[in-house]
């Protein structure tokens, strides 16, 4: 068996896996190549991948877009222990392209970008004629990092149970209102690897919105306002709009209740005091710092206050949603959903960082998800070592990964392709009957 061989077998690299208690730490490079080698090879779901981004036009329908596929744009970091390569501008006729390319190449991390107007490799040749996005999935990224300033568990890329629920309620809420505030049903959601999640939203209609549009509906789940170092993000001058009164009734309140306790937020002096700074009335703020001395029952006191009867003249009218929003709403990158042309990773990844697989999130079930047991690389090779006897070619089916891959085609998949054949029979029939008017004159 030659050395090209034996890397392409997951039982010959038994002695260089982690023992079990070792799965969560992140592969070196040289080793993570390894993985990868194996991972595209046994595991990465192409034809899903494809069978996706060609949104049905796959050539078995006489009103498909042959060129489709073709004209989306993914991009290959390539990385080793010395360097990293960025490649851009890659795209493929078909799924058996793609795969090949993949597995040449095995690529650290890829991302997905929009439809252009034409073959991106080829975008040099129609340079003066005009290369530019046409379709683009209206995209969200949100990452727990962005909330260090309010969670004291962790920082940075750094995550836990304990703050992990920031992106359950981010999930909830963003989920719930481009479902009923806009009316799209075609979401993914899409653990980052590490401290995030993506939202991917397919419909038809979301991926031919313009910059204009995509800006509007950033616009309005925007509520955070000043500069990173702002001491108060959230004002209210007046009522809620009805879509943010809903997050907070259905979503927020209740799970600040939980964040206090899991932050211990009126715990520690610096923590409490932090929330009496976004309170705009001093002697509001003086009262409650005096009845919060040896008293544990700090968040009660303060809601009794500032919705007593007698503050709610002086301004302090929506102080508790204004602090409960500035710890739990949604922190979204603006800029990933308002533009065309960003790239966001691919679902089905390995992160680097941490070897594990960028698995979808059920958002029906997403106060289930735990990002602790996500299967890393790792654990995928010894899975599918350990159920080597169990059936023939199908290698997922061996690992717990098989629980995401048709989590992907049940939830996602196959319900999104019964609608973009719908909208090309419908397309198709309707151009049909526009010829037949024509000659009929």
């Amino acid at each position: 068996m030659t050395k090209e061989d034996t890397r392409d077998d997951p039982m010959q690299i038994d002695s260089n896996l982690p023992q079990q208690h070792q799965f969560n730490r992140a592969p070196s490079a040289s080793l993570l190549t390894d993985y990868l080698r194996i991972y595209y090879g046994k595991f990465f779901p192409y034809t899903d991948m494809y069978k996706w981004l060609a949104y049905g036009n796959d050539g078995k329908h006489p009103g498909c877009d042959s060129s489709y596929f073709g004209r989306r744009e993914f991009s290959f970091t390539i990385k080793s222990d010395r360097d990293e390569v960025y490649l851009r501008f890659q795209s493929f006729f078909n799924a058996s392209e793609m795969e090949t390319s993949i597995k040449a190449k095995c690529p650290t991390k890829i991302d997905i970008g929009a439809v252009y107007t034409v073959d991106p490799a080829k975008r040099h040749a129609y340079a003066q004629s005009g290369f530019n996005p046409v379709e683009r999935e209206l995209i969200f990224d949100i990452d727990i990092s962005d909330y260090d300033d309010v969670r004291y568990c962790c920082s940075g890329a750094d995550t836990c149970l304990n703050c992990w629920p920031l992106m359950t309620i981010a999930i909830k809420i963003i989920d719930t209102t481009l479902r009923e505030d806009f009316g799209f049903n075609h979401i993914l959601w899409v653990y980052s690897g590490r401290r995030g999640v993506h939202c991917w939203v397919c419909d038809s209609r979301a991926r031919r919105l313009s910059k204009e549009q995509r800006s509007a509906i950033a616009d309005y789940f925007h509520v955070y306002k000043g500069g990173e170092n702002s001491l108060k993000k959230v004002t209210f001058s007046g009522p809620l709009h009805p879509f943010l009164a809903r997050a907070y009734t259905d979503v927020l309140k209740h799970e600040f209740e939980k964040w206090i306790s899991t932050q211990k937020l009126f715990e520690h002096e610096e923590r409490f005091h932090k929330i009496l700074q976004l309170i705009p009335d001093e002697s509001v703020v003086s009262e409650l710092a005096e009845k919060w001395q040896g008293n544990s029952i700090r968040w009660e006191h303060l809601k009794h206050m500032l919705q007593s009867g007698s503050k709610k003249t002086q301004g302090l009218r929506r102080c508790i949603e204004e602090i409960v929003f500035s710890y739990t709403y949604p922190r979204l990158d603006i800029q990933v959903t308002k533009g065309m042309n960003h790239l966001l990773k691919a679902p089905f990844c390995v992160h680097p960082g941490t070897g594990r697989v960028c698995i979808p999130i059920d958002p029906k079930k997403c106060e289930e998800f735990d990002p602790t047991s996500v299967p890393t690389v790792a654990q995928l090779i010894e899975e599918l070592n350990t159920n080597a006897s169990i059936g023939a070619d199908n290698y997922v089916g061996k690992t717990s990964l098989a629980v995401s891959v048709n989590l992907f085609r049940t939830c996602f998949l196959e319900p999104l392709i019964r609608t973009c054949k719908d909208e090309l029979e419908s397309a198709y029939n309707s151009k049909i009957q526009q010829t037949k008017d024509s000659l009929s004159w």
